[in-house]
């Protein structure tokens, strides 16, 4: 069973993406949205243990990340998807986990 991981919150003001990490499972996805694109910016912690994550892939709401002024600078290997991609992100998977 895959599982949709969503994470809208800063990892630098909540625990939201380092509880997401600690139990998503291989073959799930994790997509951060809103102030959640922040943990898939280069030079940070977060965008460093997204590199190690093994088995779990990553993408980030582009609409979201050009608002926050960081779409030039998202991490390699983190797929970036339009609202259209979101959709499908959700249809490709069993069930959706949101991290408040």
């Amino acid at each position: 069973m895959t599982t949709l991981h969503t994470v809208n919150k800063s990892p630098f003001s909540s625990n939201s993406f380092d509880d997401c990490l600690g139990l998503a499972k291989s073959g799930s996805t994790v997509l951060l949205f809103e102030d959640g694109v922040y943990a898939a910016t280069t030079g940070t912690t977060s965008a460093e243990a997204i590199t190690n994550a093994d088995g779990v892939t990553f993408a980030v709401l582009g609409p979201d990340a050009k608002a926050r002024g960081v779409e030039g600078r998202i991490a390699d290997g983190i797929k970036v998807v339009d609202y259209d991609g979101f959709v499908d992100l959700v249809a490709e998977h069993d069930k959706v986990h949101a991290w408040l």
